[in-house]
């Protein structure tokens, strides 16, 4: 893995997990004692939360928060970590962070032509996360969503019902019916998957607005991150939709390959605390 776009601070502890408590606490093992991290994730992390698995803690930057960890990375494979296996991404800040750092490094083929990025704008009564503009292309807005599932070698959203979501995709429609972009960017935080796709076993209703917001122009990037306890990076190419295609971006090339753009064999972490 290239050095990664996204590194870890420096303080990072591999932990052991012991269990999820409510929706933001995470009981751990650090060199075999009790802690608590805090983890930002609403989702069920379905299939994830493995009593004993690795995971990845980084530290607090707010020196006064109360919880000093934060759940970054949970190990899918021997809890003893032997064997092959992966890391998979749980912090939900990381699509929004990673948007604009891989558009900054030229990683989003879909984004060619623009010129500046802006954080969190409003359009109607949604706030998205990115607008990307460009001396005469039509403005590109972006919401990102984390992807921890799969199934069959396809990644999954969501994990959980996203009413947030659905409401999301119906503002994405109605920027394309204003003649301007309109994109979802899903963060595949797993290396498993070759193909993407809405979990209409959990929200049907959001996979049938997935689907209908492609049928009105919404394109759909779906990204492979690769994941190391140095940090985070990601691949230029994008997965393929189950069901459906983006339509093709202004300026951007086709997917390169729905499997593995390179990188292709996860390897079981090096360094095993706790």
């Amino acid at each position: 893995m290239s050095r990664p776009l996204l590194p870890f601070p420096p303080g990072c502890v591999v932990a052991r997990l012991v269990r999820r408590e409510k929706r933001f606490f995470v009981h751990v093992l650090i060199d075999g004692k009790p802690d608590v991290a805090h983890t930002n994730n609403t989702g069920s992390m379905l299939g994830l939360l493995r009593p004993g698995a690795p995971v990845l803690l980084s530290p607090a930057q707010n020196p006064d928060r109360k919880l000093r960890w934060t759940l970054e990375l949970v190990w899918c494979g021997g809890a003893s970590g032997e064997g092959r296996g992966f890391w998979a991404g749980v912090n939900t800040s990381t699509p929004n962070r990673m948007l604009e750092a891989a558009f900054r490094a030229g990683r989003l083929p879909w984004t060619a032509g623009y010129t500046a990025f802006s954080r969190e704008k409003k359009r109607g009564e949604s706030r998205l996360d990115g607008l990307f503009e460009g001396p005469g292309l039509p403005r590109l807005w972006v919401e990102c969503k984390n992807v921890t599932m799969s199934e069959d070698d396809v990644a999954l959203f969501p994990d959980a019902v996203s009413d947030r979501g659905l409401k999301h995709l119906g503002t994405l429609k109605d920027i394309v019916s204003s003649g301007e972009r309109a994109a979802m960017f899903y963060c595949v935080q797993r290396p498993d998957a070759r193909c993407f796709g809405p979990a209409d076993m959990i929200d049907p209703a959001y996979a049938a607005g997935l689907y209908d917001a492609v049928a009105h122009g919404v394109e759909v990037y779906a990204h492979l991150a690769d994941l190391s306890v140095e940090g985070i990076g990601l691949r230029s190419e994008w997965l393929r939709l189950v069901g459906g295609e983006p339509p093709a971006a202004r300026g951007a090339t086709a997917p390169l390959d729905p499997l593995f753009g390179g990188n292709d064999s996860p390897q079981t972490p090096s360094v095993w605390e706790g």
